[in-house]
């Protein structure tokens, strides 16, 4: 999921590892104790198989100029840090920026169009869902498809539990398996939407080829 995850967000834009980082957190939500420690070696792997590019980019003196306050100690700082750019294992060391390659977009179309991949998996799913708008039209209506009979099976596994399970069942460990059993059907009906949505607009599209 972690290679996915990069392509799809350098596909986006080049970013450096600290960007790609925050991004993995804050834009997909899906990776938020993700360290270095697990990224960098991901990288890595890209790169060496000729997906990711490393370039090496220096800090702009721009970036840490500050304008003038009429503060010395403010205007004191700021010329320490327009000197700190210029010095090596300082603020103006160079650092990588990552970039998709042709064989990196290739790769990312076959994990995200990979109909074998398990839609049971809602990390797995959530993720393909935030690049779909990178999928084919039928790829991406069969990824929903395939995303709403896991969840069937799931929703018609947790009712049966429940009902061979009442009798030794407390009130909370059941009022946990309703409200999940509830989340469920709530993701079924904005499948449905999904859906819908899709079919529509592969009629539209059809109409307006005619």
């Amino acid at each position: 999921m972690l290679e996915l995850a990069i392509l799809g967000l350098l596909k986006e834009s080049d970013l450096h590892g600290y960007e790609l980082k925050k991004r993995l957190s804050d834009t997909l939500g899906l990776f938020s104790t993700v360290s270095f420690g697990s990224l960098y070696p991901a990288l890595a792997r890209l790169d060496a198989a000729g997906a990711v590019k490393a370039v090496e980019a220096n800090e702009s003196p721009a970036a840490v100029a500050m304008p003038m306050t009429g503060s010395l100690g403010a205007e004191l700082a700021a010329f320490r840090a327009r000197r700190a750019v210029g010095r090596p294992g300082r603020a103006g060391r160079a650092r990588k920026v990552y970039g998709i390659t042709p064989r990196g977009q290739e790769l990312f179309a076959e994990l995200l169009i990979a109909g074998d991949a398990p839609t049971d998996d809602d990390r797995l799913f959530n993720l393909r869902l935030a690049f779909a708008r990178y999928l084919p039209a039928d790829a991406r209506l069969g990824l929903l498809e395939r995303r709403r009979a896991a969840l069937v099976e799931r929703l018609a596994a947790a009712r049966q539990r429940m009902r061979s399970g009442r009798d030794r069942l407390d009130t909370y460990t059941t009022s946990l398996m309703e409200h999940q059993t509830v989340g469920t059907e709530q993701d079924i009906s904005w499948l449905d939407r999904l859906i819908a949505a899709e079919h529509d607009a592969a009629s539209r599209q059809k109409e307006s080829g005619q």
